[in-house]
C-alpha cells in the first residue's frame, strides 16, 4: 500500500451497480495536499462475487419482478448487507488493515427499484447497513439516494459531484462517462452550468443477452457484438423510446430497460442473436453520443469508467461516433475505471461525516444541496 502522511484518514467505498456483476470494494484516501494533482488515491480494490442464487433474485427484482412476500424482502436485505460486509472485510484482510484504521465505509447497496417519476417518487437500495457496521466494526454511511429524492430530485446520478471534484479542469470542456449497467454522463464545462444524467442502457442489456445466448455473463472484448451487424430498423425503434427524448434531470434502471423491453420492438423478431447484440451496442453508443452532442457539443475529452471501458468494440465505436473528441479511460487522469463508483461512495461518506452536501441540484433537480445518507456508528 502506498505511503501516506500520518493521520490521513482511510475510507472504504462499496458499490454494486445495475449489472449486479460483483460488489466493488475500494480502499481510498483523499490527500489534503494531493501530489501530481491526484485528488483521490486508490490504495486497493477488491471485487467480491455474488452468491449466484442471491444475484439471480436481485436481478429479477430489479427488472420489475415481484418479491413474493415481506419475508423474502427482509431476507434479501439482510443477505445483501452480509455480502457487502464480506467484501469490506476481504479488502481489509488483503491489505493487513484493522477496522480501527478506516474512518468509515460508504455503501451504495443494490438498487432493486428506482421510480423517480412516480408520485410520490422513490428509490430503494438493499443492503442492511446495520449489519455492515456490526460485521466490520466500521462506521457505515448508507442510503444516499433517498434524501435527494425527498428534496424533489432524481436521486441519481450521484457521481457528478465526485467527478467534478476529482476531474474538473479549467482548460477544457470535459465529460465523464460511466458505462455500467446504465450509462450516465457528467458534463463539466470550463465555465458554466455542470450537468449530469443517465443516457440509457449500457452493459445491462448486452450482458443479459450475452448470458442468454452464450452462457457467459458478459461479452468479453465485444467479440459477440463484433460477430453481428447493426440492424438500422431495430435501432430506430429502440431510439423512439420516449424516455430518450426527456430533458435532464433524468435517471433510469433495469425496471425500465430490460430484455422484455428490447424484444418488444417489432424489428427484433427474427433477428439473429449476434445482430441483436451488435445493435444493443449501437444503442449504447448512439444514446451517449446524442446526449453529449445535444448538451455539451464543445466537449474536448470523454473520460470513460465502468465495465464498458474494457470492451474495445464499444470504445472504438464511441470514438468513431465522436470524431475530434478524445475518448479515453479515466485511468489516464489517475482514477481507476473499475473502481470509480466505489471510490465515489467513499467520498460521499467523507462528505456526510464532514457535514457537507453530496448532491448537485443542477444534476438531480433537487431543491438544494443536501447532506446525504444515514450514519450507522461502529
Amino acid at each position: 500500500m502506498a505511503a501516506l502522511p500520518d493521520g490521513t484518514p482511510l475510507y472504504i467505498g462499496l458499490m454494486s451497480g445495475t449489472s449486479a456483476d460483483g460488489i466493488d470494494a475500494a480502499l481510498v484516501a483523499f490527500p489534503e495536499h494531493p501530489a501530481d494533482g491526484v485528488r483521490c488515491q486508490l490504495l486497493g480494490g477488491h471485487t467480491h462475487p455474488w452468491e449466484p442464487s442471491l444475484r439471480a433474485a436481485l436481478v429479477a427484482l430489479g427488472e420489475g419482478g415481484g418479491a413474493g412476500s415481506l419475508d423474502v424482502l427482509g431476507d434479501l436485505d439482510a443477505r445483501v448487507g452480509i455480502a457487502f460486509a464480506e467484501a469490506a472485510n476481504a479488502l481489509l484482510q488483503q491489505h493487513g488493515l484493522a477496522a480501527a484504521q478506516v474512518r468509515a465505509i460508504g455503501s451504495h447497496g443494490q438498487t432493486v427499484r428506482h421510480r423517480p417519476q412516480a408520485s410520490p417518487a422513490f428509490t430503494w437500495q438493499m443492503g442492511d447497513a446495520h449489519r455492515i457496521a456490526e460485521l466490520t466494526g466500521i462506521t457505515t454511511v448508507a442510503d444516499f439516494r433517498r434524501r435527494d429524492i425527498a428534496a424533489g430530485g432524481q436521486g441519481a446520478p450521484l457521481m457528478p459531484a465526485f467527478h467534478v471534484a476529482m476531474l474538473g479542469s479549467a482548460e477544457e470542456d470535459r465529460a465523464v462517462l460511466n458505462l455500467g449497467g446504465i450509462g450516465n454522463l457528467t458534463l463539466i464545462p470550463r465555465a458554466g452550468h455542470l450537468l449530469g444524467f443517465d443516457t440509457g442502457p449500457a452493459n445491462a442489456l448486452m450482458d443479459s443477452w450475452c448470458q442468454r445466448h452464450t452462457g457467459q455473463p458478459f461479452d468479453a472484448d465485444g467479440a459477440f457484438a463484433a460477430s453481428g451487424r447493426v440492424l438500422p430498423a431495430l435501432l430506430a425503434q429502440w431510439l423512439a423510446e420516449p424516455w430518450f427524448a426527456l430533458p435532464p434531470p433524468k435517471s433510469t434502471g433495469r425496471e425500465q430497460f430490460h430484455l422484455d423491453w428490447a424484444l418488444a420492438a417489432p424489428a427484433a423478431a427474427g433477428a439473429s442473436a449476434a445482430d441483436l447484440q451488435a445493435t444493443l451496442l449501437a444503442l449504447t453508443v448512439e444514446t451517449v453520443a446524442q446526449a453529449l452532442l445535444a448538451h455539451q457539443p464543445g466537449t474536448a475529452r470523454v473520460l470513460v469508467c465502468g465495465g464498458g471501458v474494457r470492451n474495445p468494440v464499444l470504445m472504438a465505436a464511441l470514438a468513431a461516433r465522436l470524431p475530434g473528441v478524445g475518448v479515453v479511460s479515466s485511468q489516464a487522469h489517475g482514477l481507476d475505471p473499475d473502481y470509480m463508483e466505489a471510490m465515489g461512495f467513499a467520498w460521499l461518506a467523507a462528505q456526510t461525516l464532514s457535514g457537507r452536501p453530496g448532491n448537485l441540484p443542477s444534476v438531480s433537480g433537487a431543491r438544494g444541496p443536501r447532506i446525504l445518507g444515514a450514519i450507522h456508528p461502529a
